[in-house]
């Protein structure tokens, strides 16, 4: 099937010939000066190499581990922050986990994610669908890839075919995920442009007993792998000081690591789409 060009905004676009896309920012919005700082770092990295971004934080993490653990600043203030760094032209997405949640964000985010626990869940996949902005669908850790054809088309029935669908590892034992790169060409068979998740595809959920773990290690060879496979973009979760972070910081790449792994992953996309 014929991969779909999805249009994130009127110069972002991606598929097929258009630029490689990065979707990065912190796991949750922890402060706006970090948001910011990350934002316009990321985005300076991918102007200099000629790569298309998108800013991504979660206003909330309503699936954390434990009840104690760190959510984010809410659907208003988490509004808010992503507005500042809209106004500075940088496309923003975040994910939202309940159907009302929608028409709530959607004046302010260019991309809806859908995170992988609730691919399946279908009133959420029809709201998403009927704002009309691109939709980021992440497969669930406990899905095949060739199921995901059918949330695909809950989405396409629904009137919109904005779609990306995002690969982020199979529940593999307990505590661990692995990643199937065959995974890859069979999602993208389903017409819609993939973007491959390096970062929680080394996490270990749960694996730090009331928090996940990860394995931030393997970030880069994961990485360089997908793209091998003929992938239109990649997603990550960065931090200036990953130890620190409030959310998923053993399987955040550190900001300062971005550009050299892009400049190697940018000279395979180029070997690939030859």
């Amino acid at each position: 099937m014929p991969i779909a060009e999805v249009s994130i905004t009127d110069t972002v676009k991606v598929g097929p010939g258009r630029p490689f896309l990065l979707i990065a920012g912190p796991c949750v919005l922890e402060s706006e000066p970090l948001a910011l700082e990350v934002a316009e770092t990321v985005a300076g990295v991918c102007a200099r190499l000629g790569i298309a971004y998108v800013f991504k934080a979660s206003f909330d993490k309503a699936n954390r581990t434990s009840l104690a653990a760190f959510r984010g600043p809410g659907l208003s203030e988490g509004m808010r922050i992503l507005s500042k760094i809209k106004a500075l032209g940088i496309p923003v997405v975040s994910d939202v986990h309940e159907a009302g949640q929608v028409a709530l964000v959607q004046d302010t985010l260019d991309l809806i994610q859908i995170p992988a626990f609730l691919c399946r869940q279908t009133d959420l996949l029809v709201a998403a669908a009927k704002s009309g902005k691109a939709i980021a669908l992440k497969k669930g850790q406990f899905l095949s890839p060739w199921d995901m054809e059918y949330a695909v088309r809950k989405v396409k029935d629904s009137g919109n075919d904005q779609l990306l669908l995002l690969e982020r590892g199979s529940s593999f034992g307990y505590n661990n995920l692995v990643v199937d790169m065959r995974s890859l060409p069979v999602l993208r068979s389903l017409g819609c442009p993939v973007i491959y998740d390096a970062t929680h595809s080394v996490q270990l959920p749960g694996g730090a007993g009331g928090a996940s773990g990860g394995q931030r290690q393997f970030i880069p060879p994961l990485a360089r792998a997908a793209v091998a496979c003929g992938i239109d973009g990649l997603f990550m979760e960065v931090h200036p000081h990953p130890d620190q972070a409030l959310c998923d910081g053993p399987n955040s790449l550190p900001l300062d690591q971005v550009e050299p792994l892009l400049n190697q992953l940018l000279a395979i996309h180029a070997l690939v789409r030859t």
